[in-house]
């Protein structure tokens, strides 16, 4: 048996989630924010067929938690200390080998020094514990979403991101990727360029392109006359198309229609700007597939596209308008646990 992280869509252990806690970084989203993650939750527990592990990062998060989920069937809430919510980039990478399952941990440094809050370096040794994996630690600096796999020893990731002098400086193609088959066994990885405009990860992959089964990956195309990302949507499309994964097959590449133009922070000016709102943000449980809408008409559109990809599971579209004023959605606040 060699190392290998499970794709998403191989049957998890749980699914873990993290629940907005802290009220001086949500301010007033909070109340909206916790009860997306909460509606994220109970679709998890019921179709998502998923047991729940619901990490909370405060006291007055943990209090809020069990108002809200105490008692759900499938939910456990676990308590906890972070900085935020985004367990995909703090957490453990969880794999497979010779040996057992892994939890695989990494450096985090706040995506590249903009928000470095005290905890969120513990968060993965915490869900280690809590999961009675052991724990490895690797002396680089990466997050769980600048990276996917397609549990064949094939990782998608950017170059925007992962070789980006705020992470790891010196790194080129070579170091990457003897870092990703030491911790992950990967024996490829593409290469995609920019991410999605204004997303303060630095372009994480995950919202830009997923595999959702051998030798298939979905990646966004515009929508609408001013989306912001069209330039690197049709990019990423182009590089997928030329590539090969880890058994030498030719991808085959599904477009999906982006939310298009959502509206973000205003910039220093005042103008606004565009949100890192992306449909590529799905999260696939075990028995769904649970996409984050940010407008009516795409997201209709994206469940209808992943309801082709994804027959057997139920494809749920759930808003995720106050989670994404934290600058992520579903894949971000969670990581799988392999079965």
């Amino acid at each position: 048996m060699t190392l290998t992280v499970p794709a998403e869509w191989a049957p998890h252990r749980a699914m873990w989630l993290g629940f907005p806690s802290h009220a001086e970084l949500w301010e007033d989203d909070l109340p909206a924010a916790q009860a997306e993650v909460a509606a994220l939750a109970r679709a998890l527990a019921g179709p998502g067929a998923e047991r729940v592990k619901l990490l909370t990062g405060s006291p007055a998060g943990e209090a809020d938690a069990r108002a809200q989920l105490g008692g759900v069937d499938g939910i456990e809430i676990v308590p906890g200390a972070f900085g935020d919510i985004w367990l995909r980039d703090t957490g453990p990478i969880f794999t497979k080998g010779p040996d057992g399952p892994r939890a695989q941990a990494f450096r985090f440094n706040g995506w590249g020094g903009k928000y470095e809050l005290e905890h969120d370096d513990t968060v993965a040794a915490q869900i280690a514990n809590a999961a009675g994996v052991p724990l490895v630690p690797h002396d680089f600096i990466l997050e769980g979403g600048a990276v996917d796999h397609d549990g064949e020893g094939t990782i998608l990731t950017t170059g925007q991101c992962v070789l980006n002098v705020n992470r790891n400086t010196g790194w080129g193609d070579a170091q990457a990727q003897a870092a990703f088959a030491q911790a992950f066994g990967a024996t490829k990885t593409i290469w995609l360029g920019e991410g999605l405009a204004n997303d303060h990860t630095d372009g994480h992959v995950d919202n830009l392109a997923r595999f959702v089964a051998p030798g298939v990956v979905v990646c966004p195309v515009a929508f609408g006359r001013n989306d912001p990302n069209a330039r690197a949507f049709d990019d990423a499309a182009r590089r997928l198309a030329e590539a090969t994964d880890a058994a030498g097959r030719k991808l085959k590449v599904v477009r999906i229609p982006s939310p298009g133009w959502i509206d973000g922070t205003p910039d220093a000016d005042g103008r606004t700007r565009a949100a890192p709102a992306s449909h590529m943000n799905f999260l696939i449980a075990n028995g769904a597939v649970i996409v984050p809408i940010y407008a009516e008409q795409a997201g209709a559109f994206a469940v209808q596209a992943l309801e082709h990809l994804f027959p057997g599971r139920q494809v749920i579209g759930l808003p995720s308008t106050a989670i994404l004023t934290g600058g992520g959605s579903f894949h971000c606040i969670t990581q799988q646990e392999p079965a």
